[in-house]
């Protein structure tokens, strides 16, 4: 399945077990930032990217499948492995690695963006947006957080997968469609009724998500 990802705690094999798949392959194929991107060549990170003005663009099937179309097509064109992924109604959040010797995030955010926004109507009219060309479909930055060891990782991936309760919309994981998180519990990553309360890796949880 091609890179290697770290190891859920509850997973066999334990802590960054080697034979551990990345998660979302099978069916995804696939800000706000301090103005520094921080990169590592392949770095696993996670993302947080927001449609401007909140606009609910990925309210319906048919606009998260155009996303998932657009990740799927920069995959192939320049590769990464998505180990955690959840999109909501105006933002989505991911965790991805990208292949030893390569740090271009930026230029797959674009092209994922680009393909996207294709076709959309646009958002309201700004002079900043019309300087640049920019539809305002998605807000210009994005969070962005290289995850540093095994701990971290694990806190970034419960926090993509707990994010629809979180924010109201369902009250397990897996009522929420739009996320990897059946394919952790597929994997063996998660038990039964997990995130049906607060989980304990972000309970105590510190640091900035990108919302």
């Amino acid at each position: 399945m091609g890179t290697l990802c770290f190891a859920h705690p509850t997973a066999p094999g334990g802590s960054f077990a080697g034979d551990a798949p990345c998660l979302a392959e099978a069916r995804w194929g696939f800000f706000m930032t301090d103005y520094r991107r921080a990169f590592v060549t392949g770095g696993c990170y996670f993302f947080t990217v927001v449609t401007q003005d909140r606009r609910p663009l990925f309210a319906d099937a048919e606009s998260v499948a155009r996303l998932r179309e657009g990740f799927r097509r920069v995959k192939a064109a320049h590769p990464f492995e998505i180990d955690a992924v959840a999109i909501l109604p105006d933002h989505l959040h991911v965790v991805w690695r990208l292949p030893e010797g390569d740090a271009d995030y930026p230029l797959r955010w674009r092209k994922i963006k680009h393909y996207f926004s294709v076709g959309m109507d646009p958002g309201a009219e700004r002079a900043s947006l019309s300087r640049r060309r920019e539809k305002g479909v998605w807000q210009r930055r994005y969070w962005e957080h290289v995850v540093r060891d095994e701990l971290d990782w694990q806190r970034h991936v419960d926090y993509v997968h707990f994010n629809p309760v979180k924010h109201g919309y369902v009250v397990r994981p897996g009522d929420w469609p739009y996320s990897s998180f059946s394919h952790a519990v597929a994997a063996g990553w998660y038990p039964v009724g997990w995130g049906e309360q607060t989980p304990r890796s972000l309970d105590a949880a510190e640091g900035e998500w990108g919302e």
